[in-house]
């Protein structure tokens, strides 16, 4: 119920100074909120489907729904082998030039294990590519 003012009628809205708008904290990046309603069977369809995407979050699971309407949830395990053995790579082949640095002199059999290091690459960054071409 609105307060009467002096003459008994309910003053303006614009009178009172409310401000109709919920105020962002400063800290949020989101301003807006959403609500909505589900029924159990919905609510745990919606659970299911959080847990198979891998996301944790209710609320980033509905933006990203909502905003793109998929979510895409990949296996990087082959990415992070590709990644180790990138890093394994770097390193011998820092440690050789290290030497050529001092000796003046590279041996065979390095440049040979830098060589299969190499293919080993290679072969799996192309199971990743191969991998990534069947995702429709």
């Amino acid at each position: 119920m609105m307060p009467a003012d002096m003459s008994g009628h309910a003053p303006a809205i614009d009178k009172l100074n409310i401000d109709r708008k919920s105020k962002p904290t400063p800290k949020r990046k989101r301003s807006v909120h959403f609500n909505f309603w589900a029924t159990e069977d919905e609510a745990t369809l919606i659970r299911q489907r959080m847990a198979d995407a891998g996301i944790i979050s209710l609320g980033a699971y509905f933006r990203k729904m909502a905003i793109d309407g998929y979510c895409v949830n990949l296996d990087l395990t082959d990415v992070r082998e590709l990644v180790r053995l990138l890093r394994i790579n770097s390193n011998n082949l820092n440690q050789i030039a290290r030497r050529a640095n001092e000796t003046r002199s590279v041996y065979e059999a390095d440049i040979e294990d830098l060589r299969r290091q190499y293919d080993k690459l290679w072969d799996a960054a192309n199971g990743i590519l191969e991998g990534l071409m069947k995702i429709k």
